[in-house]
């Protein structure tokens, strides 16, 4: 079972940036696809971004071209990259690498 570990959120004012990582044990994020997700107060759980092994990127349409997915593989690590926050993108983030999910990053965005 792998355990992704999320870092990087936090508060910050709208049209500001966070970059949030997403790193596991083992080698195991350089050889598979990893997702980003998050869940707002009150919502479902909804699609941010996901990188193949190879490094083909997938942003969702919302958040496009404010979200870009990058992967360091010697790093092990997998960054989301957000620009030009707002407020509505105040939610926690999560990792998925295989079917497993990390603990998750509060990102909060304040108007």
């Amino acid at each position: 079972q792998v355990q992704p570990v999320e870092s990087g959120g936090g508060l910050v004012q709208a049209g500001g940036s966070l970059r949030l990582s997403c790193g596991a044990s083992g080698g195991i994020v350089s050889l598979n696809p990893v997702g980003w997700y998050r869940q707002a107060p009150g919502k479902q759980r909804e699609f941010v971004a996901a990188i193949t092994a190879g490094g083909a990127a997938t942003v969702a349409n919302s958040m496009r071209g404010r979200f870009f997915i990058s992967r360091d593989n010697p790093k092990n690590t997998v960054y989301l990259q957000m620009n030009s926050l707002k407020p509505e993108d105040t939610a926690v983030y999560y990792c998925k690498i295989r079917n497993d999910w990390g603990q998750g990053t509060q990102v909060t965005v304040s108007s």
